[in-house]
């Protein structure tokens, strides 16, 4: 089954960005390979419910199972064991990245109190990361039920060969972004 955005892409956003950068194929125009949302979770070292609440409510936000991340070494003053799970994400692809960027664009977005759009500065390499200080604007999370609001970082990786490519591909997805270029 086929999103409105993956079929828009081919149909609608492939071409114009063929024209746009004068691609010679369509292989060559950039596509949105992941999006990435992690949490980190510092407090979880004291409190080993936070890890479970964050993986429950992230596969609740994109309809897949999030997975702990571990620490990779020892930090004393931070009262860290190696391996100590210290925060959750989640990678999706193909049908559950469209369908999580179509949610975040048009439903979870516009609900950030005075929201004059995101910041327009991409990696380098065409991936951009956006950070949300707020678990509560996606739907699917019952504010009664969240004991602790929680930021998260979201990262879009493209195959654009840079940023003004990235820029575009993704300004042509729906991102609302601050500043135009």
């Amino acid at each position: 089954m086929e999103t409105t955005l993956s079929k828009q892409y081919k149909e609608k956003i492939v071409p114009e960005l063929k024209e746009e950068f004068k691609y010679d194929t369509v292989m060559e125009v950039p596509r949105l390979e992941k999006i990435v949302i992690n949490q980190g979770l510092g407090g979880a070292t004291q409190d080993k419910k936070l890890i479970e609440t964050a993986i429950n409510e992230l596969t609740a936000i994109t309809g897949q199972k999030a997975v702990p991340t571990l620490s990779k070494k020892d930090i004393a003053a931070f009262k860290l064991r190696k391996k100590m799970p210290i925060g959750a994400m989640v990678t999706l692809r193909r049908e559950k990245m469209y369908e999580f960027l179509e949610r975040l664009v048009k439903v979870a977005l516009p609900r950030i109190r005075d929201f004059k759009g995101i910041n327009s500065k991409l990696d380098g390499r065409g991936n951009y990361t956006l950070g949300i200080t707020e678990q509560i604007i996606f739907p699917e999370i019952n504010i009664d039920n969240v004991p602790k609001l929680q930021g998260m970082n979201i990262t879009f990786v493209t195959s654009a060969k840079n940023d003004e490519e990235g820029f575009a591909l993704l300004k042509k997805f729906g991102l609302p972004f601050k500043n135009e270029k």
